[in-house]
């Protein structure tokens, strides 16, 4: 007799309800009408606050600005600040008018803000005059000649701001409805540039269908309503903070709190206190600089009750003492990637601990994945390892002005291939074993790192570690830890970190090399660069790197 068909790795997201279909000033517009008199925004640091009422106005006051300086459907507006009230202001007044937002990364430099104006065609860029040690006026100056359709630079907190908002005086509220009506849901709105490892980055177009429906979602699966208010210590310029917090909380009716600019753990810490926030953002590293905070226990969070952990891996013993100690036992992982909008997969308030910690959850509503093998592409059985894909109103338009390198991760049925190793267990809830561009190929057998660095986070000395491969002469590669200790002062050998893990390692999973470090290489939205921790080991170890970005497995 034949064996019984395996199931197979693939899942699609059944819902009670339909999608949004509507563009997102649209939906602004239902949650002022519904709660106008409640609590939207909160900037913590200057005080600043306003109803949904009041922040209608102000969107509106902005977005008949930019009518007036010329800014109309289908041109590019960019943003470059750290998070602030006028970067809300400005994700929403753009999409009023149908102009295209264009998420400029805070941490960039004279050469690749040039590169974005250029490469995204900005008309209007609205900036800080200036974050941390970056003089945003200065780079703008040295770049303006070589950007052609630049026509216009706002500063926020500068009398062009002031400017700005006194030009859509001019421009009655009808010509901004006029303008309104000609949008659809499937017009482009934002445009993300990933973080890419070599070359430069790709701007993943996003639509209003896109990422209205992906906030709204998420928020839905966290049980979100006008009761709750949710701190954002992520950045906007990521979707972690524009989607899956302002747009997730203003289609909820809730409040966005801006706890600072920029991520500090003790001012995230004050602002969920003195807030009384309900949700919690943050990757990894963000809750892990909370609990190890060393007034940490000083805080009354116990107004918290759910948010998400997000961005990278999430640890598994950090997720139990986020739920344990931080009051947060709705706490959601999500999984996803900008060009998805970006959440695919999330876990549920109802999922016990196991679920919640040991993998990323199930797929959300009216979104498909299934894991595939990366070099036939076939749908694998259950249980197996393989590239994660996903389709469905979640995909972005493309990467803009870039048909080819959009080809490379949508294939002809539309599926994303994200590029990450996952493995979907019977019950379809998925967990990440790593990228196939990080998976370590040791002697023949196939490492993934996420399953070391889970095991080395239950060690008592460790409080962060990333687990990369470098170049072996007789294996290929070997496998080194890259560790952040909980105390400096209480050092840890690789031969104590060995002896740990042959109890519960196969031979080839153990370390061979440990590199104790005070931090790990960030991106702005913050994932580990490990690309960086490997060619730098392998410099350090005289061999060289294998070519950044390239895979161990060819891509569907």
């Amino acid at each position: 007799m034949d064996e019984p068909d395996q199931e197979l790795s693939y899942a699609s997201g059944v819902a009670g309800r339909p999608l949004l279909g509507h563009t997102i000033g649209t939906d602004l517009r239902r949650t002022i009408a519904r709660h106008g008199a409640r609590e939207a925004l909160v900037e913590v640091a200057s005080g600043r606050r306003w109803t949904y009422a009041e922040l209608g106005r102000a969107v509106d006051e902005v977005a008949r600005g930019l009518l007036a300086k010329g800014i109309g459907k289908g041109d590019r507006v960019g943003i470059w600040a750290p998070n602030c009230a006028e970067w809300v202001l400005v994700q929403y007044a753009t999409a009023r008018i149908g102009a295209i937002l264009v998420n400029v990364n805070p941490a960039y430099r004279v050469h690749e803000l040039a590169y974005v104006l250029r490469q995204a065609g900005i008309a209007c860029l609205v900036s800080a005059t200036r974050h941390r040690s970056s003089d945003y006026r200065g780079m703008i100056e040295q770049v303006r000649a070589e950007s052609p359709e630049l026509r216009e630079v706002v500063y926020i907190g500068d009398p062009s701001w002031d400017g700005l908002v006194a030009a859509g005086a001019a421009v009655p509220p009808s010509q901004l409805a006029a303008c309104e009506a000609t949008l659809t849901a499937d017009d482009p709105v934002n445009i993300q540039y990933t973080s890419g490892t070599t070359g430069f980055p790709k701007g993943a177009t996003l639509s209003h269908h896109n990422i209205l429906n992906n906030g709204y979602w998420v928020a839905e699966t966290l049980g979100y309503t006008e009761l709750d208010r949710v701190c954002l210590p992520v950045p906007f310029y990521h979707c972690f903070g524009m989607v899956m917090g302002n747009l997730g909380a203003t289609s909820h009716g809730a409040c966005i709190v801006i706890p600072a600019p920029a991520f500090d753990a003790a001012t995230t810490l004050k602002a969920v206190q003195d807030e009384r926030c309900t949700s919690l953002y943050g990757v990894p590293t963000m809750f892990i600089a909370e609990l190890n905070h060393p007034d940490f226990g000083s805080y009354d969070l116990t107004s918290l009750r759910t948010g998400v952990m997000a961005g990278s891996p999430c640890p598994e013993e950090v997720m139990k003492r986020v739920v344990a100690e931080m009051h947060m036992s709705e706490v959601s992982i999500c999984y996803g990637m900008t060009e998805t909008s970006p959440v695919s997969t999330q876990t549920r308030r109802d999922d016990d601990l196991v679920h919640r910690t040991a993998t990323v959850g199930r797929v959300l509503p009216h979104i498909e994945v299934k894991v595939a093998d990366p070099a036939s592409g076939v749908t694998v059985p259950r249980g197996t390892p393989g590239e994660l894909c996903t389709r469905g109103y979640s995909v972005m338009l493309g990467y803009w002005a870039e048909p080819e390198h959009t080809a490379e991760v949508i294939d002809a049925a539309r599926w994303m291939h994200t590029g990450d190793l996952a493995v979907m267990n019977d019950d379809g809830y998925l967990r990440i074993v790593g990228r196939i561009k990080d998976m370590i190929i040791r002697g023949g057998e196939n490492v993934y790192p996420r399953e070391i660095e889970e095991f080395l986070y239950s060690h008592p000395k460790i409080a962060d570690v990333q687990v990369v491969g470098v170049p072996d002469e007789k294996y290929g590669e070997e496998i080194a830890a890259c560790v952040i200790l909980r105390d400096p002062d209480d050092p840890l050998t690789l031969e104590e970190l060995a002896a740990f893990c042959r109890s519960r390692l196969a031979h080839y999973k153990v370390p061979r090399h440990l590199d104790l470090v005070d931090a790990f290489p960030m991106t702005v939205s913050g994932k580990v660069r490990k690309i960086e921790l490997r060619e730098r080991l392998a410099r350090d170890l005289g061999q060289a790197p294998r070519a950044a970005g390239a895979p161990h497995l060819p891509r569907a």
